[in-house]
C-alpha cells in the first residue's frame, strides 16, 4: 500500500503545495509544510483507507502539521509581500496590470487569517464542495459556509474598496 499511497501523493503535490502555500502565506514555509505533511503520510500509509478521498487525508495532515506547528510557538508569522516570487501565468508575464493584480490578490489573500484561506484554497482553487471542505478540515459544514461568506467580504473590501453586492455566492 505504501507504492500507492507514494504515487498518489506525488500526482498531488501541486494541489499540496497550494495549499500549504495558502495556510502559510509563504512559498518556502508552504514547500517545508508539503515536506513534514509528506513524511508524516508515509510513516502512516497504513492509516489511509483505499476507498476514501485520499486529497481529504493529504489535505488534513497538512492541517493538523500547520496547526502543530504553530501551537509549538514556531516562527512562522508570515513575511513581507515584496519578498514572495511572482508567479505569472506564462500569456500574461510582461504585463504589468496582471502582476499588480497578482500581487493585490496575493496581499488580499495573506491578510485572511489561517482558517479563512484554508477554506478559500480548498473550495475557490482547489474546487472541492463545502461538504468536502468541512469533512477535510474537520468542522461543521456551516462553518465552512461562514469562513467562505467573511473570506469572501473581507476580499471584496480589500481588492475592490466596497461591500459585496447583495447576490448570494455559490461554489
Amino acid at each position: 500500500m505504501t507504492d500507492d499511497v507514494r504515487d498518489r501523493m506525488i500526482e498531488m503535490l501541486p494541489r499540496l503545495r497550494r495549499f500549504a502555500f495558502a495556510l502559510t502565506g509563504c512559498q518556502d514555509r508552504g514547500e517545508d509544510l508539503v515536506q513534514e505533511t509528506c513524511v508524516k503520510a508515509l510513516g502512516r500509509a497504513d492509516q489511509w483507507q483505499p476507498g476514501t478521498r485520499f486529497d481529504s487525508w493529504m489535505f488534513r495532515i497538512a492541517k493538523n502539521q500547520w496547526i502543530d506547528t504553530l501551537r509549538l510557538g514556531a516562527r512562522y508569522s508570515g513575511i513581507p509581500l515584496e519578498k514572495l516570487p511572482v508567479v505569472d501565468a506564462a500569456s500574461a508575464h510582461n504585463s504589468a496590470a496582471v502582476r499588480h493584480e497578482h500581487h493585490a490578490v496575493r496581499a488580499a489573500v495573506n491578510a485572511l487569517p489561517p482558517e479563512q484561506r484554508a477554506i478559500v484554497a480548498l473550495v475557490c482553487i482547489d474546487g472541492f464542495s463545502y461538504r468536502e471542505a468541512a469533512e477535510t478540515l474537520a468542522v461543521p459544514i456551516g462553518t465552512v459556509m461562514s469562513r467562505l461568506a467573511r473570506a469572501r467580504k473581507s476580499l471584496d473590501l480589500s481588492l475592490y474598496g466596497e461591500e459585496p453586492a447583495s447576490e448570494t455566492h455559490v461554489s
